[in-house]
């Protein structure tokens, strides 16, 4: 079964520097039919002005993992960690037991464009850390490419859940696929451009909950970047 989440049914925040759109509860947004999915808690879609960011803040007890589309985001933490982040990075931040971290634009006249997208963690109470790889375009394209993972396999990030993330950037017409075990559950984020999902139309910002589903394909209809989850049996709203 496959239960498609609108873009245009997201929740939305916008202030004088940020434009995000919120694929399930965030904030000042508040919907109880959507909370998340499975372990798949938050996806923000982030439109960050240029010279602006979020300022130092607190997090605990969540897998963090920062995907940027556009632009660029430097990070800086209590770990000691400060890095700039850039299309084809991946990072991965485990709040664990308390983290305080700050991301800005560091960008005097481009606009960023980011999914900030949290994971609930295996347990609580994990000692807080941090990573982050690149991962080529190339490596993407045509092709689903696992990018996180609970192993760390490939070469992905680690992530401290029973999860897998994939990214393929698609050019039109082209297709790829993922075959599911059976009892999981799969969410997919359509970060740009169009597809269909077995068949099922997705634009821009769409994402979809899978459930009960062997195997998914994903055609691209205009060329388009894609984050696949593969995730624990589901819970809850989606």
């Amino acid at each position: 079964m496959i239960t498609v989440r609108k873009n245009k049914d997201r929740g939305h925040f916008k202030n004088g520097w940020l434009d995000s759109y919120h694929s399930f509860s965030f904030g000042e947004y508040y919907d109880p039919q959507h909370m998340g999915f499975s372990a798949l808690r938050v996806i923000n879609d982030d439109q960050v002005a240029p010279g602006a960011g979020f300022p130092t803040h607190p997090h605990r007890d969540m897998e963090i993992v920062t995907y940027v589309l556009d632009g660029a985001l430097e990070h800086k933490d209590s770990l000691g960690t400060g890095s700039v982040i850039r299309p084809g990075d991946i990072q991965r931040m485990s709040a664990g037991t308390g983290i305080l971290h700050s991301e800005f634009n560091p960008q005097a006249d481009v606009g960023t464009r980011l999914l900030q997208i949290w994971i609930l963690p295996e347990k609580r109470g994990l000692a807080p850390s941090y990573e982050q790889i690149n991962v080529p375009a190339a490596e993407r394209t045509g092709k689903l490419k696992l990018v996180g993972s609970p192993d760390g396999r490939d070469g992905s990030v680690t992530i401290h859940q029973d999860t897998s993330l994939y990214a393929t950037i698609l050019k039109s017409g082209e297709s790829a696929s993922l075959t599911l075990a059976k009892n999981r559950a799969a969410w997919v984020q359509v970060a740009k451009g169009s597809i269909t999902l077995n068949g099922e139309v997705l634009a821009e910002g769409d994402g979809a909950a899978l459930r009960d589903e062997t195997a998914l394909t994903l055609t691209a209809t205009s060329d388009a970047e894609v984050l696949v989850f593969d995730l624990p049996p589901w819970q809850g709203h989606a």
